[in-house]
């Protein structure tokens, strides 16, 4: 058993790994093509078909491309398919939902307190909620309303906060987030596979045989990869998210995800209207950090609508000798140590999970902010709140720092 497990955390991290790799290969290629195709510069002297030049420098070498809106006159000799990178980061990131949440259901991806279901039925609205999530994502872009691209775009975010709602209902808030961001992957290497690549495997065949393709095709293409554009960089955080439980750990999590996705907007707005070279939107990045701002408030407003001043600073001072010390050491024994311990008595559990014991006064003392972090201002643990810690305790939890805090700033 203990082989088992070394070898199922090595194969996590093994997939891990190849997604993060992977990821980049997608994402930097994407980012690459779309600020090439927004720097296009028409020219007269272009060839039939050309829609656009653009010089570029690189590794000591100049690069001269053009692009065909539809296709050349004739089939290239040699032609380069970007699509793997997209087929292997999907792969990759199922695998890992798998390796993690669906084997780990019971402490990573239910929490009874907010639906009470089994493993089974769990990993079966998860995998419906993925494919659901395409499914309406296609039809929306294949209706009228596709035809009118700001339209869609506020159709389809209104789509994603439902969802990022609807998913802190169904799972814990670290596997609601992680969902987030496999729900948005999903689409996107979806049109890749279903839109983007069959698209042009049509023009490619339509120029062998002689046909003169049809422009609907690359149309429809550019706005899928326009979508995936815009997508990318709350998929990055929705993935990173589950290292920060203020972001997925709170009371307002769906709107926190709500807002990453108008950062996303943002940002690439930024980028993609300095590569058209139509200026420099400066007001985005204001626009962002307000949006940031307005994150890290709602991380921590149940504590200021209910008139108590937070008082969080990384100070680790004389903690064991708090009034609330006691107190908070019995539920830490109580609710936590069963994993943080030298010999983990959970099932499962092989070692204290990142080396964090909390068996002794000194070892509950040394992680306090991890523990008022991860138990107190947020629900991140107990996983699933497997072990049922109550909310008068991370009251009790969160007291115990903040006076402790308090204490020590007044010496």
């Amino acid at each position: 058993m203990y082989e088992f497990a070394i070898a199922w955390e090595w194969l996590a991290f093994a997939a891990r790994w190849l997604h993060v790799i992977t990821a980049i290969a997608w994402i930097g290629s994407s980012f690459y093509f779309i600020a090439l195709d927004l720097g296009l510069v028409k020219r007269e002297h272009l060839p039939p078909g050309a829609s656009g030049e653009e010089w570029q420098v690189h590794g000591g070498g100049f690069y001269h491309i053009q692009k065909y809106m539809v296709a050349p006159a004739t089939m290239p000799e040699h032609l380069t398919w970007f699509k793997w990178e997209s087929y292997a980061t999907w792969l990759s990131g199922f695998a890992m939902l798998a390796i993690v949440y669906y084997a780990g259901a019971d402490l990573f991806l239910i929490d009874r307190h907010v639906l009470d279901v089994s493993q089974w039925q769990a990993i079966a609205i998860s995998i419906a909620s993925l494919a659901a999530g395409w499914l309406i994502y296609d039809t929306l872009c294949k209706s009228p309303i596709g035809r009118h691209d700001t339209a869609l775009m506020l159709v389809l975010y209104c789509v994603l906060v439902a969802m990022a709602w609807g998913y802190t209902h169904l799972f814990t808030g670290r596997a609601a987030f992680i969902h987030l961001g496999a729900f948005t992957a999903t689409i996107m290497s979806a049109n890749v596979f279903l839109i983007i690549i069959p698209n042009q495997k049509i023009v490619v065949a339509d120029l062998i045989a002689g046909k003169t393709p049809n422009p609907a095709l690359g149309k429809q293409a550019k706005q899928r990869s326009l979508h995936n554009n815009y997508l990318t960089l709350p998929v990055i955080f929705l993935m990173l998210s589950n290292h920060y439980p203020l972001a997925f750990g709170t009371q307002y999590n769906w709107l926190i995800a709500a807002l990453v996705f108008l950062m996303g907007v943002t940002i690439r707005h930024w980028f993609n209207t300095t590569h058209a070279r139509k200026g420099r939107p400066t007001w985005t990045w204001p626009a962002t950090i307000i949006l940031f701002m307005l994150i890290i408030w709602l991380s921590t407003v149940p504590k200021i609508l209910s008139g108590e001043q937070a008082r969080v600073a990384p100070v680790f001072q004389k903690f064991a000798q708090n009034a609330h010390f006691e107190a908070a050491r019995d539920t830490v024994m109580s609710r936590c140590s069963m994993c943080h311990a030298a010999e983990p008595a959970w099932e499962g559990i092989r070692a204290a999970p990142k080396n964090v014991v909390l068996e002794t006064d000194e070892g509950i003392a040394a992680h306090a902010r991890e523990i008022y972090i991860q138990a107190g201002r947020s629900h991140a643990m107990p996983p699933g709140n497997v072990t049922e810690i109550t909310p008068e305790e991370r009251k009790l939890l969160t007291a115990w720092y903040e006076s402790a805090v308090a204490e020590n700033e007044t010496r």
